[in-house]
């Protein structure tokens, strides 16, 4: 019994090394290009680092340009945030992560006149002994704003699938009900063919039919 707990305490030790491998793991996924007007919208911008390039300055830099229109400075996050006048003046916020892998932002109540060519730039410096590098990179993220939210092609496809199965469930009730009542109609049938056999057999013929009792 002495082993039980031991080896409960090593099953964790390894569950939590795991987990914070796992909780380490950067994955750099792509936005969704398609807002809802009047819903909140998060850009998604994920730049990941190496392990050797952990220690780095961040600087993030989100840029917007309508349909045939110049790129404009709307966002700047590193050491001194500021949020730029103009159509999204008060309508953005950080949504990013603390170790600055993910420099994701969001447009609240999102209007159609924001569809467009949204820009993050990432500025990296790296803090060597020798050398401070840089590092740059850039996300585009085309955004289609709609009047009201497409249904998703999963949630149509379950829905007929769901039509499918109430009508098969229906038709196959509907063949019980009918194959029961037929099977309930043709033993009353029965029975009452044999009652009017039975009745129509004279009443000497129904004293030989008894059966005999021994003594």
């Amino acid at each position: 019994m002495a082993a039980l707990p031991r080896l409960l305490c090593a099953s964790s030790a390894v569950l939590v090394v795991w987990a914070g491998f796992c909780s380490a793991v950067c994955v750099e996924v792509p936005s969704e290009t398609e807002a809802v007007q009047g819903k909140d919208m998060k850009l998604l911008c994920i730049s990941c680092m190496k392990r050797e390039e952990v220690t780095a300055s961040t600087e993030v830099e989100w840029f917007y340009r309508p349909e045939g229109g110049k790129d404009e400075l709307i966002y700047k996050y590193g050491k001194m945030n500021h949020e730029f006048s103009g159509r999204f003046r008060g309508r953005l916020q950080w949504n990013g992560s603390k170790d600055m892998q993910d420099v994701s932002i969001t447009v609240l109540n999102v209007t159609l006149n924001d569809s467009g060519i949204y820009t993050c730039n990432i500025t990296r410096e790296f803090e060597f002994e020798i050398h401070r590098p840089l590092f740059t990179s850039s996300r585009l993220i085309h955004l289609t704003v709609v009047e009201e939210a497409g249904e998703d092609f999963t949630s149509v496809i379950s829905e007929i699938m769901m039509y499918i199965l109430l009508v098969f469930l229906t038709l196959w009730l509907l063949i019980e009900m009918v194959y029961c009542y037929r099977k309930v109609s043709k033993a009353e049938e029965a029975a009452q063919e044999n009652a009017t056999d039975y009745l129509a057999i004279p009443s000497e013929n129904k004293e030989n039919c008894a059966v005999p009792v021994e003594e």
